[in-house]
């Protein structure tokens, strides 16, 4: 029952404002309601906090914005002066609540004597993780919930070379956070009281710096201009960076979704702003019949994830995230390649639910792939340390529409992807050739590499204790074969083992941090990988067939699929 006592003390704290409060009284006869917002503390996932918006401990608010902030106040503090004197840059998206935030976290790094750059308005997430590296600051925090829906928000936080932290920060942070046992123990200054003394407002500059470097990266001025292009920002934060970068490169025929274009933190147009899901692209494919255009992309609210659709004899054909990695791995390696740009020490880093294909092109280029955990965090954690090995990065993705190319962002970044995917199809256009086009041909070289990845819910304290006896059936009696594909090894990353069919121990996974994740290898070259999402109430599933043929390897497919719906039907 402590989650009434939380209850209660937050009902009689001298530092909750009484609007909160208010909140919390509504729901005193709802015990559920409290359990929900008051069993656990908010904590670090794949990316930070991320929650729904309202009062409690386990909800998204600007108490517990202060709280995760002073935690980061005190870990930056303690690392010596000159770690608060390089300061904190933050940013934040177009949800609700976002600005606000954002200004409670400057407060609190202010009140702890932390100097702190602050952008005037929206931004995409990428661009932050640019500023953290161009302001030489030593972290970065964006409020943004991605593509999760309207009553959700969040709080990342990035290190000094403008990567997501990882455990060696987030641990000593979340410790600190629990040492904070009341709101008294918080530091702030009123925001207005900060500015132009620790509080410094940036803007123009940083974005002609981002869009500088962005532009730079492109790779062939000799293609096809006028391809048509429509673009929605799905009401984020990358309509001004995408278009502008757009308009530099000299694409002229660039049409915007209206509905879609201007900031809505309520997402009207599409509700779930996700634009993995194919229904966030209704509006884009009315308007892009209507121009004949030749692609179709868009960015999700905090314009770090990039999707794709193709114009194919008449059809407009939706892309996947490995598809469009595949793609762009062929283009810009094939092109950096040509214009000897590549180093015999040239890598790109895929995570361990991303499909094959694309290590299979990087093969032919002779540049070397790395795996890591989910999540760019992880990613560009591995960039980090490789390229403190002498190693070139060329490219970073997973299976999640997330990709970034060059070396000043340290994040996946939708305006470089919508910069780099435009440029590929310009340049395949010269040939007659349609991105789709270019992605057959990888299969009828490769083979046929298929996905089906999905996301069951499971919602609440029961949803946890359900995904929790999954993954423990799963580690103890996973099924040995599927129809006649036969398990041949499997991965536990909690323990870093792989595993033979029967349980021996043939070798360890390097560089990959413990997680709770299993993935397992069947003898014809398709696998399948389960895994709690750090930071929604999901088992993720990963399915991935391999044959010579599309048919066959549809068939594989439905088979691992079917079963394991069957199996955990039961569980």
């Amino acid at each position: 029952m402590h989650y009434m006592e939380e209850y209660k003390r937050w009902l009689e704290s001298p530092y909750i404002d009484e609007e909160t409060k208010k909140e919390l009284y509504e729901i005193k006869d709802n015990e559920e309601e409290i359990k929900e917002r008051f069993f656990k503390d908010l904590e670090f996932g794949t990316a930070g906090l991320r929650g729904k918006i309202g009062s409690g401990t386990n909800r998204m608010n600007k108490y517990v914005i202060a709280r995760a902030t002073q935690g980061l106040a005190d870990f930056i503090n303690s690392k010596g002066e000159d770690r608060a004197k390089r300061g904190v840059v933050i940013a934040y998206d177009v949800r609700h609540y976002s600005k606000e935030f954002a200004r409670e976290a400057a407060s609190v790094l202010a009140g702890n004597g932390i100097k702190v750059y602050i952008f005037d308005d929206i931004r995409p997430t990428p661009e932050l993780s640019f500023a953290v590296r161009y302001l030489n600051a030593t972290a970065g925090i964006v409020i943004t919930a991605s593509h999760n829906p309207p009553e959700y928000n969040g709080y990342k936080v990035y290190w000094d070379k403008g990567s997501q932290i990882l455990d060696d920060v987030a641990i000593p942070v979340q410790n600190n956070i629990k040492a904070l046992k009341n709101f008294g123990m918080i530091k702030r200054i009123p925001f207005e009281e900060g500015l132009n003394k620790l509080i410094h407002i940036i803007g123009k500059e940083v974005d002609e710096e981002y869009y500088k470097k962005v532009l730079s990266l492109a790779l062939n001025e000799d293609i096809d201009k006028d391809i048509k292009i429509v673009y929605t920002p799905l009401n984020g934060t990358g309509n001004i960076p995408v278009r502008h970068v757009l308009k530099e490169r000299g694409f002229k025929n660039v049409f915007v979704v209206k509905e879609q274009e201007l900031p809505d933190p309520d997402f009207t147009t599409v509700g779930y702003p996700n634009p993995e899901d194919i229904k966030a692209f209704e509006l884009a494919l009315k308007l892009a019949r209507e121009k004949d255009a030749d692609l179709i992309i868009a960015t999700d609210p905090d314009c770090d994830r990039l999707a794709v659709m193709v114009k194919y004899n008449d059809q407009y054909v939706a892309l996947n995230g490995n598809q469009t990695g595949a793609i762009l791995i062929q283009y810009l390696l094939s092109q950096r390649k040509e214009k000897q740009l590549l180093s015999d020490k040239s890598v790109i880093i895929k995570s361990i639910v991303t499909g094959n294909l694309g290590k299979l092109i990087a093969k032919e280029y002779n540049v070397e792939t790395f795996e890591t955990l989910t999540g760019f965090k992880n990613i560009c954690g591995l960039e980090n340390e490789l390229e403190k090995e002498g190693y070139q990065f060329e490219f970073g993705y997973e299976e999640s529409i997330g990709f970034v190319t060059g070396n000043f962002v340290r994040d996946k970044d939708g305006v470089i992807s919508a910069m780099m995917l435009s440029e590929a199809a310009g340049y395949y256009k010269k040939f007659g050739r349609t991105l789709v086009d270019v992605l057959n041909e990888l299969y009828e070289k490769y083979g046929y590499y298929l996905e089906n990845n999905f996301s069951l819910i499971y919602e609440g304290i029961e949803g946890m204790e359900k995904i929790s006896k999954i993954m423990e059936f799963y580690r103890k009696s996973f099924p040995k074969e599927i129809g006649n594909l036969k398990v041949k090894s499997y991965i536990d990353y909690l323990d870093g083992n792989i595993y033979d069919i029967d349980g021996n121990v043939i070798g360890k996974v390097e560089r990959i941090p413990s997680s709770n994740v299993l993935r397992f290898f069947f003898d014809d070259g398709s696998w399948y990988a389960i895994r709690p999402s750090g930071t929604e109430p999901k088992l993720k599933v990963y399915i991935y067939s391999f044959a010579r043929t599309r048919d066959e390897s549809e068939k594989k497919l439905e088979l691992i699929e079917s079963e394991f719906r069957k199996i955990i039907e039961k569980i």
